[in-house]
């Protein structure tokens, strides 16, 4: 019986032996529907050619007769449609490895999909927090980080959008602070064209900074309300005059309207932890310019991120994210730090050099066209960034109070790497 996972190898393979026809019949797309079935799709205008019907019909039954339930049936196996290009109606769709103007589309029951990447932006710098699991003093390391941004006289605008589990917030603002609404409150009320209505009640001033500004928008208002009910309904597309717009795109509207109304010289944002959609919405679809990709040493970590990066290996986009990547050293520990990080580089470059380091072949050195690192090359992504962990910062519930009275050398000497990295990143990324 085969298998999810064993679909794509086995259509290569019974594809491999007709390049010259696919090639001839290109585009030809694999349409793979939402219970994982598979079936071609082609134009329209070869459905009068018999020997290209008779092709079709021969791998029409190699499809049936390898891929068992995970293929149509024979009379099923082929779609011919007038307007081909325009049969993915959003979904996925990338070049099948190895097969020549062949290209499968990906139908999702979620609309996160990791493999579409937006143009990073080249206004106001964006800066994603990210880990694959939650634990990791994520929250903390924003509400430090804007905290040191903000001294040197930025404009910082947070956003919490780890909407199902919120808290950064509580770090960055005393309740007696926090807004009144949130960004769920606005996704809400954006299906009916109120957003307006909670626009300008969904920040507010953290006054950590005398130097520079901390605008928070929390997840969700100091008045949590229906938070499930709302939750349930944030996610949702909005259907108007002009078609249907996806909640990320919607989401994407909200910060350009934030950007306009706060002119924040960098954002920060608080991802969901995971590899789910709310998590692919901030680092593939909403421009950021740096992904910090938070990691504890051990297979937990690298194993889900490796599934990550083989997924934008095989869709085809690793070259479209992988320079905005950097891993950062979480909780390392005050006994025995150094051979803990030491160990978590070498664990982060294996992953890298297998998934997205260009092969630089043995006795050649790398040139200007491969993106290739060597593992004790500090200016690599897999190089971790450190976090010092540290008693004081270790909790969130006081972090407003913590800072708002603390020595920046002390922030500096646990958070100093990352704050460094984002400082340069800013810097570099700034286009004013």
């Amino acid at each position: 019986m085969i298998t999810f996972d064993q679909v794509i190898p086995k259509l290569q393979e019974i594809f491999s032996h007709h390049n010259e026809f696919l090639q001839l019949t290109a585009p030809v797309y694999i349409n793979r529907d939402l219970n994982g079935r598979v079936r071609l799709i082609v134009a329209a205008k070869w459905q009068s050619d018999h020997s290209v019907l008779e092709t079709l019909a021969t791998i029409s039954e190699q499809m049936v007769e390898t891929l068992g339930k995970r293929a149509f049936p024979i009379e099923q196996a082929v779609l011919f449609e007038q307007s081909v290009e325009s049969v993915a109606f959003g979904a996925p769709v990338f070049p099948l490895e190895g097969v020549p103007g062949v290209s499968l589309i990906d139908r999702l029951a979620t609309q996160g999909n990791w493999s579409t990447i937006a143009p990073a932006s080249t206004e106001i710098p964006r800066v994603v927090f990210f880990s694959i699991k939650g634990g990791v003093g994520r929250s903390t390391a924003i509400a430090a980080n804007a905290w040191s941004l903000a001294q040197t006289g930025k404009r910082v605008l947070v956003l919490d959008l780890d909407l199902e589990s919120p808290g950064l917030s509580t770090s960055l603002l005393p309740l007696d602070r926090r807004p009144k609404y949130g960004i769920t409150d606005w996704l809400v009320e954006d299906l009916v064209d109120n957003g307006d209505e909670v626009f300008e009640s969904m920040v507010a001033s953290s006054g950590l900074s005398h130097d520079g500004d901390i605008f928070v928008v929390p997840a969700h208002g100091a008045d949590s309300g229906e938070y499930v009910a709302k939750l349930g309904r944030a996610w949702m597309p909005k259907v108007n005059s002009n078609g249907q717009e996806s909640w990320s795109q919607r989401l994407q509207r909200l910060i350009s309207l934030l950007e306009k109304r706060w002119s924040p010289d960098v954002i920060l944002i608080d991802s969901r932890a995971g590899i789910d959609e709310v998590a692919s919405a901030c680092i593939t679809d909403l421009g950021a310019n740096l992904v910090l990709l938070f990691a504890l040493a051990g297979d937990q970590t690298w194993s889900g991120y490796r599934i990550l990066f083989r997924h934008w290996r095989t869709t085809g986009v690793v070259r479209e994210i992988r320079e905005r990547l950097q891993v950062v050293g979480a909780l390392i520990p005050e006994l025995d730090g150094v051979e803990y990080t030491v160990g978590l580089r070498e664990e982060a470059w294996s992953l890298f050099a297998d998934e997205l380091y260009d092969e630089v072949p043995a006795g050649r050195a790398a040139t200007e066209e491969t993106w290739s690192f060597d593992s004790s090359d500090e200016g690599g992504p897999h190089y971790a960034w450190a976090i010092r962990w540290n008693r004081g910062f270790n909790s969130l519930r006081a972090m407003h109070s913590r800072l708002n009275g603390i020595d920046a050398d002390e922030v500096s000497a646990i958070f100093g790497p990352v704050i460094q990295g984002i400082s340069n990143a800013v810097q570099g990324e700034d286009c004013s």
